[in-house]
């Protein structure tokens, strides 16, 4: 799309990765600070308007470096509730999805953190085709300010549960998250980001020695191996019991409680004895688990359970001392499932 993408991503470098770039250049350290709240405070698009920032300097970064920018491909707004989606396209033409979510307590926006998802769980449309790229942070970071400026609404949270498998592109979320929560840019507590993960135990343990304030979300689907390996593929090497030994091992670093997403399917893991299992397994342990009546989507042969039994396996889970919820279903008028958008729109 005209972008010379052997320039360095500007946008993408947390504030310290700057310093050192224009150190290089001979400029002084103040002004990566003065550029870097040019990028992530003013937004700004171009380095011509960076006027506090010396003309010479100005030219030479427009000739090193460029500003990631996306752009509205498709808006879709919930006749039903304050949910809006939007699928963005980046500046290589690949798209990807972000859901902004009203809530009482304020705006969520569910991020993508790639172009597609290789982890193949099979009730899921973002990885029906496959793993395009990872986003660079500065990908992520502009699926908040861009939604922000569109839906003149402040991003009060962020949810890395969109298109991708975060873990999966471990360090530029990282930087993203840095990015994010600096002073110098956006300022956001992470207090206010959730990470979602299929289970990638040894990134976990990697994330856990950051001790972040970031909340864990685990997708865990089912109670047992047997079931979750048919759904899962990541099951296959790390099982059920690796997995909540890491969530563990999580709280155990951080603190921070960890929160299980259960997606209820249909006759799958969504019986009374899923639920009892379930309840054993994590008894005793600081979690919460989330219960997800699961999306239909096209292309998978599994449908979500009945409100019925989602109602009931809530309850045995309660009543064997679980903390669990069930997630209210937002954006199903405008195919809120992450993936689903996005894959009507490429097939």
């Amino acid at each position: 799309m005209g972008h010379d993408f052997d320039k360095t991503d500007i946008k993408s470098l947390t504030l310290s990765a700057m310093e050192a770039l224009l150190e290089k250049e001979g400029e002084p350290k103040y002004r990566a600070k003065q550029l870097f709240e040019w990028l992530h405070q003013k937004r700004a698009a171009d380095f011509g308007v960076m006027t506090t920032l010396p003309a010479g300097l100005r030219e030479k970064l427009s000739r090193k470096c460029y500003i990631n920018s996306l752009k509205i491909k498709k808006k879709l707004v919930s006749a039903h509730d304050a949910t809006v989606k939007y699928l963005y396209e980046l500046m290589d033409a690949n798209c990807i999805e972000s859901v902004l979510m009203g809530y009482h307590h304020g705006n969520s926006l569910c991020v993508s953190t790639q172009a597609g998802c290789r982890m193949g769980c099979g009730f899921c449309a973002s990885t029906q085709a496959g793993l395009e790229r990872n986003l660079t942070a500065s990908e992520m970071l502009e699926q908040v300010y861009k939604t922000e400026q569109d839906s003149g609404k402040a991003v009060g949270g962020v949810v890395l549960m969109g298109i991708g498998e975060p873990l999966d592109n471990y360090e530029n979320v990282l930087d993203f998250l840095e990015i994010l929560s600096s002073k110098q840019g956006r300022g956001m507590s992470l207090r206010h980001v959730s990470l979602s993960t299929c289970g990638l135990v040894d990134k976990m343990d990697k994330l856990a020695e950051k001790r972040l304030p970031l909340t864990l979300s685990v997708s865990l689907h089912a109670p047992c191996d047997k079931t979750r390996s048919a759904l899962m593929p990541v099951n296959n090497r790390w099982g059920v019991d690796e997995l909540i030994d890491a969530a563990k091992r999580y709280f155990d670093k951080t603190g921070r409680r960890v929160s299980f997403e259960y997606a209820l399917i249909d006759c799958i893991n969504d019986g009374d004895d899923d639920a009892k299992e379930l309840a054993k397994r994590l008894c005793g342990m600081n979690c919460h688990v989330n219960l997800i009546p699961a999306n239909i989507v096209t292309g998978s042969s599994y449908s979500g359970s009945r409100d019925k039994q989602v109602q009931r396996f809530h309850k045995i889970l309660t009543d064997m001392n679980i903390n669990a919820t069930v997630r209210r279903k937002l954006g199903y008028d405008v195919n809120a499932a992450c993936g689903q958008l996005r894959l009507k729109t490429e097939s």
